[in-house]
């Protein structure tokens, strides 16, 4: 991003003592300016598809708070060979953006949204999002210019939503196709220490509707996404519009 173990919350289990041993000698280290930002707070990462447009689009450069959800093998440099479940751990809210290694492709890190928590039972019907048998609400807006969001010519509209999550958070999605190869799933039940994520681009997205992709192993995950700081379009030319914060 296998089955990891499940998240550390109340406590750490005898087998963490050892990275809480490490990562105490590692302080002087990791307080040096440079490797606290780029390595212990904060990850930047690039967008290379456009699976979560128009929150995240192709060309973006984002910033990944690694703090929010503790500390695991993928977001502290070299450590998977000696940290088990998570430092810290907090867990991820519905809406969240998160950046993660799934269990199945532990070498590629991925960005999706999080729409299923554990327990939770997930499903699509006819594109729309349904969690614990309650289909999410959601408002119609204007449709617009599809351009590379949907891989069609450049005359082709997309159909978007305003979906908001049962912790409020609210966020707009993409709807390329009727009754899409994705848009009709059977009922996912989120494993304890997994989380159910989604592309916000849902006809073009691979995600946790996918049995290669799965559920994420809140074990894998780096950071939560908070702030676009640089964009270019397809030309090179920058998006000053974007920088900013994610929705």
């Amino acid at each position: 991003m296998t089955v990891l173990q499940e998240s550390i919350r109340d406590s750490a289990r005898p087998s963490d003592w050892k990275a809480i041993v490490v990562l105490i000698l590692m302080i002087p280290v990791l307080w040096s300016p440079v490797i606290l930002l780029r390595f212990v707070l904060y990850q930047p990462f690039n967008i290379p598809s456009g699976s979560m447009t128009p929150a995240l689009m192709v060309g973006d450069y984002v910033l990944a708070a690694k703090y929010p959800y503790g500390y695991g093998r993928y977001s502290l440099p070299f450590a998977s060979s000696w940290i088990s479940g998570r430092i810290l751990a907090a867990d991820p809210e519905y809406g969240d953006i998160v950046v993660f290694r799934t269990a199945k492709d532990v070498s590629t890190d991925y960005v999706k949204r999080v729409v299923g928590l554990p327990g939770d039972r997930i499903q699509m019907r006819q594109g729309r999002l349904i969690i614990n048998d309650r289909p999410v609400t959601r408002v119609a807006l204007e449709a617009i210019p599809a351009g590379e969001a949907c891989g069609v010519d450049d005359r082709a509209t997309v159909k978007r939503w305003r979906e908001t999550l049962p912790s409020g958070a609210s966020h707009v999605t993409y709807d390329c196709l009727d009754n899409g190869y994705l848009d009709n799933t059977d009922v996912f039940t989120v494993p304890p220490g997994h989380l159910f994520v989604l592309g916000d681009n849902r006809d073009n997205s691979t995600d946790s509707r996918m049995p290669t992709f799965g559920f994420v192993p809140m074990d894998n995950l780096i950071g939560k996404v908070t702030r676009i700081y640089w964009s270019l379009d397809e030309d090179g030319e920058p998006r000053f519009e974007r920088i900013g914060k994610v929705e």
